[in-house]
């Protein structure tokens, strides 16, 4: 039997905002008014307020040929709140936009809108805006993250002082890896017709691509090492970018180790496959969402303190003098220029 397929036109638009509202309750006690009325009202008792914006598009960040509408419904949330913990703050509200063509029917929509709910669910976040539109483009995706930090208790890229230590959380690569992967079978499937993609062994980079998390442990790690990090920025088009952004921010330079980038083995694995440097998939890769940061150099040892210190943190460089420029050392000794590479020229960004 044929799945019933429902066009949006049937339900209309408020009809599918009455349908959301039901699939979303209220989590927290400041949420005065949320996903039901016009705009949300949240209270706030003399803390710091933070909140990002991110946007995704057909065919610039996702593919649907092969993009489950559950894991991009839970991304978009990844992608939006990683920012906020990026500041050091746990986000706590979301609001969404979408853009709905005509190919999307009711079900598609209610299949993405449940990996939103699981992301909700998972982060504890309350979705406190919720508005759609048709398009003519295709699918776009627009989230706005809010969230809450005690008074000058958030962090910012700016912060960084010479001899800083440089971390990062998780893995680099993967995601990038993850994507080439999929283009590759789908460039595959297209030339020969079948319909059997073979990704055997390389389930982690899917993950890493499909379903990203989002890194808010590493909040509840920093308060109980008694941690306070100097600057952070989120690891989103690739190390080179975030790490450039930040010295410019904080008026540094920086110099890192090739041999201390953190790579997942099948993130090398695919890449000598595919005739690629995993080293250039961490520096300029993308979509990794981990999270970049600075501490004084005197706080060495809270992070490698043995069974009591960060989990999947890892320390690849150190802040330098702005005169001495950004600088990656190789394993072989050698000092080269980081460059970021991303879409319209990311290393002359703010």
């Amino acid at each position: 039997m044929s799945k019933t397929i429902t066009p949006l036109s049937e339900v209309g638009l408020f009809g599918l905002i009455e349908r959301i509202e039901k699939s979303f309750p209220n989590r927290r006690e400041s949420t005065l008014c949320g996903i039901k009325n016009d705009a949300a009202i949240v209270a706030t008792t003399g803390e710091e307020l933070i909140s990002s914006q991110n946007l995704m598009l057909e065919g610039i960040h996702f593919d649907l040929t092969y993009y489950p509408l559950r894991h991009l419904g839970y991304k978009a949330v990844v992608a939006g709140i990683s920012d906020i913990i990026a500041a050091g703050a746990r986000p706590s509200h979301l609001n969404l936009a979408m853009g709905l063509s005509g190919k999307m029917s009711l079900e598609a929509v209610e299949l993405l809108l449940e990996g939103v709910a699981m992301a909700c669910q998972k982060y504890d976040l309350d979705l406190t805006g919720f508005r759609p539109s048709s398009s003519l483009t295709g699918l776009s995706i627009s989230t706005s993250a809010f969230g809450f930090a005690p008074k000058k208790k958030s962090v910012t890229r700016s912060g960084a002082k010479e001899n800083d230590l440089i971390c990062v959380t998780g893995d680099l690569g993967a995601a990038f890896m993850g994507l080439q992967l999929l283009e590759r079978e789908k460039k595959v499937m297209k030339e020969t017709g079948q319909n059997d993609p073979d990704f055997a062994g390389y389930d982690y980079l899917l993950e890493r691509q499909l379903k990203p998390e989002a890194r808010i442990e590493l909040l509840t790690q920093l308060e109980e090492a008694k941690l306070a990090p100097t600057s952070m920025s989120l690891v989103r088009e690739g190390l080179a970018a975030a790490l450039l952004r930040l010295c410019k921010a904080s008026g540094t330079g920086c110099n890192i180790y090739e041999n201390k980038v953190p790579i997942d083995h099948s993130t090398t694995t695919l890449a000598d496959e595919m005739e690629f440097n995993p080293l250039v998939a961490a520096l300029n890769g993308g979509e990794d969402y981990e999270i970049l940061f600075t501490i004084p150099l005197e706080d060495f040892q809270k992070i490698e303190k043995e069974g009591k210190g960060l989990q999947d943190v890892f320390v690849i460089g150190h802040i330098t003098p702005e005169s001495k420029g950004y600088t990656l050392e190789t394993n072989a000794g050698e000092e080269i220029e980081l460059k970021a590479r991303g879409w319209g020229n990311e290393e002359d960004k703010n």
